[in-house]
């Protein structure tokens, strides 16, 4: 990618438009931004994934489109240029999704990129989000996080995910459907154990739910309370518990003159070797200097 840079769209010349990216509420109206609201009603062209939620959001904010163009997954590849035309002819855009934040696992990235190559400048209007709703409120660490949006529905697929992230401290965030998230758990048990997740659905509505428990006990629950809706998943980043317990688990196989013999091997002289072993085994030091003496291994 070449170097650009955009300044802020008010102190460019008007040769081309602006592409707005409007998040609008996921749930609860009242979460519409002041500057959402202006934006739409300033643009001259508005966007969305399907313009019949659209025009009930803009019915109740009173706005009226001079024009509302359908843009989605299935007719990206034909509309997709024709924005961008509409923009470079000096029109501002504003892109809406059903709910949150457009181009998140949308086709909106799709026509970001269109605009960035063609030299329009893309602003951001701030908005709500299901999965940062969903991370801040989930009680995981959320000084790291990965959104990994929609799993893959294969098997192998998830797991290689799942298993490019099992060493990391960082949250996971998912999206997943209501037919597939038992599906989807049931793979997280399998890479993860007994791992904390978190199920969030209906955020910011009048049911929102929150199930928050291990991936047994999240199983256990959706078999009493069949899936409904879409969820955002929550799952936990390795824990230092985890971590305490893999290394307590490696030396296991081992007998206890190769556990000592192992600590050699890493330059620790033998009085180390024995005292990190009695450590590992919970066993005193002279424990192990008698078992080497039994064993002829002093």
């Amino acid at each position: 990618m070449k170097l650009a840079v955009q300044k802020s769209y008010s102190d460019r010349p008007n040769e081309y438009g602006t592409l707005f990216l409007v998040g609008t509420p996921i749930g609860n109206l009242e979460d519409m931004t002041f500057r959402a609201v202006k934006t739409l009603q300033e643009c001259s062209i508005i966007a969305a994934e399907d313009t019949r939620q659209t025009r009930k959001l803009l019915t109740h904010f009173d706005i009226i489109p001079n024009k509302l163009f359908s843009y989605h997954e299935h007719n990206k590849a034909a509309s997709g240029p024709e924005l961008i035309r509409y923009i470079m002819e000096g029109k501002n855009l504003a892109l809406v999704s059903d709910a949150g934040l457009p181009a998140i696992s949308d086709p909106g990235a799709d026509l970001v990129q269109l605009a960035l190559d063609a030299g329009i400048a893309v602003v951001p209007i701030p908005g709500a989000n299901a999965a940062l709703s969903a991370l801040i409120a989930s009680g995981l660490n959320t000084e790291r996080f990965t959104f990994a949006g929609f799993p893959p529905r294969d098997r192998k697929e998830l797991l290689s995910i799942l298993h490019t992230f099992e060493a990391s401290h960082g949250t996971l965030v998912f999206y997943e459907s209501p037919h597939r998230i038992v599906k989807t758990l049931a793979i997280i048990q399998e890479a993860y154990g007994t791992r904390q997740i978190v199920l969030a659905r209906e955020l910011t509505k009048l049911h929102e739910e929150w199930v928050r428990g291990s991936v047994a006990d999240c199983l256990a629950w959706l078999e009493e309370h069949p899936p409904l809706g879409e969820y955002c998943l929550v799952v936990e980043g390795k824990s230092a518990r985890e971590e305490a317990e893999e290394r307590q688990a490696w030396w296991k196989e081992l007998t206890l003159q190769e556990h000592v013999k192992h600590y050699e091997s890493e330059g620790n002289s033998r009085k180390e070797a024995m005292k990190r072993t009695a450590a590992d085994r919970s066993l005193s030091k002279r424990d192990v200097y008698n078992e080497l003496l039994t064993s002829g291994d002093k």
